[in-house]
């Protein structure tokens, strides 16, 4: 699943020098989640997640199929140190 999120978006966020970390699917409160997490060599600042996550989320839309059956996608940083 990362594989196929990171060819669909690491070009087309990697001016904002950020990358796909992990993308995977929870079940949280009965509602199943499509995870990405970005990570970057350097800390990544709240607009840049902003920025990040309209990118994905218009490239998400367009491949649909990727998300299948999920009630919500978020998209978060991994914090440094992990």
């Amino acid at each position: 699943m990362k594989e196929r999120v990171s060819e669909l978006v690491n070009e087309s966020i990697k001016e904002l020098n950020v990358f796909v970390e992990d993308a995977f699917i929870s079940e949280e409160e009965g509602k199943k989640l499509f995870n990405i997490v970005l990570d970057s060599d350097e800390v990544i600042d709240l607009n840049r997640i902003t920025e990040a996550s309209r990118i994905i989320n218009k490239i998400m839309d367009e491949n649909e199929e990727v998300l299948g059956d999920i009630d919500e996608l978020d998209i978060y940083s991994k914090s440094k140190g992990e």
